[in-house]
């Protein structure tokens, strides 16, 4: 950089700081949205079973997921190690919330032969979470939703499914998460 964009840079910082001091200084405080993301922190235990479907074999599954928040209280992020009809698997999640849309958001990948080529856009309605995304899996679009149902303060079910070539919902995975020790 040279001495000149230094002090340009320095300049527009000497603007800005007055001004962030004059509205509360720093960054935003996470919202009511993103406080409620505060239900996924801590440890842990989904069982359940992926029933019969085009994309992976039909079993029992179980993970043990750790989510913490992610740096400055806005987005809370889970780390999973299972197994299941597949195998061992592990992976990590990320949920956020987006101001601008006014959706909850996920990413995710795990150690399998897929990942996440969007970003699937949730909203909350009483005690249920609902995910819903189109993306392409085996070379054709799927439409998918993921709902989680809060049963407690240390208890959700969820379930995964999946629109059929008649546009109906099929189920392809479901289950409860555990939180404890």
């Amino acid at each position: 950089m040279s001495r000149r964009q230094i002090a340009i840079a320095l300049g527009v910082l000497l603007c800005v700081v007055p001004v962030l001091a004059e509205e509360g200084g720093g960054p935003p405080k996470p919202s009511p949205e993103q406080h409620k993301l505060g239900y996924f922190v801590g440890k842990w235990t989904a069982t359940g079973t992926v029933l019969e479907n085009p994309f992976m074999p039909a079993g029992p599954f179980k993970s043990e997921d750790d989510c913490s928040w992610f740096e400055g209280g806005y987005a809370v992020v889970c780390r999973s190690e299972g197994s299941g009809p597949m195998g061992s698997m592990k992976s990590i999640g990320i949920m956020g919330y987006s101001t601008e849309e006014k959706k909850y958001t996920y990413y995710g990948l795990d150690s399998g032969p897929m990942a996440m080529s969007t970003v699937p856009l949730g909203t909350v309605e009483a005690d249920t979470w609902t995910f819903v995304d189109t993306s392409t899996m085996g070379g054709k679009p799927v439409t998918s939703r993921y709902m989680m149902t809060i049963k407690s303060p240390t208890s959700y079910d969820f379930e995964w499914a999946m629109k059929d070539a008649e546009g109906k919902w099929q189920t392809v995975m479901k289950g409860t998460a555990t939180k404890g020790s």
